[in-house]
């Protein structure tokens, strides 16, 4: 159900949309292309932005105006419940665990197969200029610029090495400039090494020296939860916003005037661990550290936002917010100790196929095309990005790309209240979850992985665990995950197990393919 009222004029112009079609509206000659911004959070909740949680301690003012101008989802997922699978699903329409479940850990290799179309190479071709900035943690060649007589060391999952192991003159391949982006700038990921600025392929200045925390500021909350590895001497975590918001106000200010539309995709290091928001704003919420660090992250979003209305850009822009997964298992003790639950109302972390895993805020403006201040219950997916905007450019997908990604345009324009019925939500390769309509099945004895907090399920009243092979919720009645039906409704089960069998075996789920069946 969609909760809004079309402006007569708006009427029109989508009136206009339907009889010509999207595609056509964006693509025709006498039309301008619309520049598109993606700003990507890191472990936020769905509870932490006060225009989906009017009771989060946490202000976060210029992402509840860019809601006020577009369109809010509250039913929006991730494709996973980490980061590296959701930014692969987001950024090529297919859901991770067709290819891969994990995260890239340090210095490992792409996710991205040499032919898999992306969501920026799909724009260059429609003449956009793109651009990365912030957080990649989808992999690069850095064995091609390692010695390698080199030895590291093993160091948990990770292997460590030396900054004497590496030729940090050479172009480090297979990272954002081989998968469509013109341009990159970032640290990587905030708390894998190299610990250095990377500007395209090449590290802006060569680590001298390897990863020690004590020389940094204290931490505000948690821990620092830095793998080892080659650092700058003087490199400040706390700098990374700064500096990425700096670069990105700085991009988007040089497009004034340019007639090829941009790409910017700026994926933040935030509030994902480590948690350290700047000094100016310690204590800017009730939720301790994790609270200000959010406030951080939302300056920064207004801060770029603001860049646009400077620029003149902002009618012709795009934005999308959303997050890679839900918060990580600090939210407990925060809930514990502020009474802010970040991923408010839903039950699950971080890794975990619980709603609270996934289930993220989801923010789409477009102008001319979301009414102001729209908020829509539909089931959608970050996986429909990249059909969507091909749809708006009359970009036909081929048949093996975007093979899971649905077209989100009817729902913008409030010709529909649903494209998509069903979702599969995952983590690992060991436990999955099937949406279907109001219906969730968790295929597996719960929905957690990396902890179970029993304090927390007495505080909200949760009832015990009833040891059953699988669960099973209606989410229309029961968002919290507390009432397992799955004794009552086995045929439902059995119902959800199939669809999940078929979803995974055949290999897509975008509408366009299944109607080639």
């Amino acid at each position: 159900m969609l909760h809004f009222t079309i402006s007569r004029g708006l009427a029109l112009s989508f009136l206009s949309i339907f009889a010509i079609g999207a595609g056509d509206v964006f693509s025709s000659p006498d039309s301008k292309k619309p520049n598109v911004l993606i700003l990507y959070a890191d472990d936020l909740g769905f509870g932490d932005l006060g225009c989906y949680n009017p009771e989060s301690k946490i202000p976060t003012p210029n992402l509840d105006k860019l809601a006020a101008r577009g369109m809010r989802f509250t039913d929006g997922h991730s494709s996973s419940g980490i980061c590296t699978p959701s930014r692969y699903a987001l950024l090529t329409g297919r859901h991770h665990w067709r290819d891969f479940h994990g995260i890239v850990n340090a210095f490992g290799e792409s996710v991205f197969a040499p032919e898999r179309l992306t969501l920026p190479e799909m724009m260059k071709e429609k003449g956009y200029a793109t651009n990365a900035i912030g957080k990649w943690h989808l992999g690069w060649d850095w064995a091609a610029i390692r010695d390698p007589d080199a030895v590291g060391e093993q160091v948990g999952r990770n292997m460590s090495w030396s900054f004497e192991a590496f030729d940090w003159s050479k172009s480090i391949p297979d990272g954002p400039l081989a998968h469509g982006f013109d341009h990159y700038f970032g640290d990587t990921v905030i708390n894998f090494p190299p610990y250095c600025w990377i500007e395209d392929d090449k590290v802006v200045r060569a680590p001298d020296t390897m990863m020690d925390t004590g020389k940094w500021k204290p931490i505000k909350e948690g821990n620092w939860e830095c793998r080892p590895g080659p650092m700058i001497s003087d490199w400040d975590p706390y700098q990374n916003i700064p500096t990425t918001t700096a670069k990105a106000v700085e991009y988007i200010k040089s497009r004034k005037g340019e007639e090829e539309p941009f790409f910017l995709y700026f994926a933040f290091p935030s509030p994902h661990a480590p948690i350290i928001p700047n000094d100016e704003f310690d204590g800017t919420s009730e939720a301790g550290p994790y609270g200000d660090f959010v406030v951080e992250t939302d300056d920064a979003c207004g801060r770029i936002l603001a860049a646009l209305e400077e620029s003149g850009l902002s009618g012709d822009t795009v934005v999308i917010f959303s997050a890679d997964n839900g918060p990580e298992h600090y939210a407990y003790a925060r809930d514990e100790k502020y009474g802010h639950w970040s991923p408010h109302p839903l039950r699950g972390l971080k890794r975990d196929i619980y709603e609270g895993g996934h289930h993220v805020p989801y923010i789409i403006s477009w102008p001319g095309v979301t009414e102001e201040g729209a908020v829509s219950d539909a089931l959608v997916s970050q996986i429909d990005i990249m059909a969507t905007i091909a749809g708006a450019l009359d970009f036909e997908l081929p048949n093996d790309a975007a093979e899971d990604s649905y077209d989100l345009m009817p729902i913008l324009t409030g010709e529909s209240d649903k494209v998509r019925s069903y979702h599969i939500h995952n983590t690992f390769e060991d436990r999955w979850a099937m949406r279907s309509g109001d219906w969730v099945l968790i295929d597996g004895k719960n929905g957690y992985h990396s902890r179970l907090d029993k304090k927390w399920e007495e505080m909200h009243g949760y009832p015990a665990d009833d040891k059953g092979p699988v669960e099973l919720y209606n989410l229309s009645e029961d968002i919290g995950q507390r009432q397992n039906l799955a004794s009552e409704k086995p045929e439902k089960v059995e119902e959800l197990k199939a669809l999940l069998a078929k979803i995974r075996e055949q290999g897509h789920s975008a509408p366009r393919l299944e109607k080639g069946e």
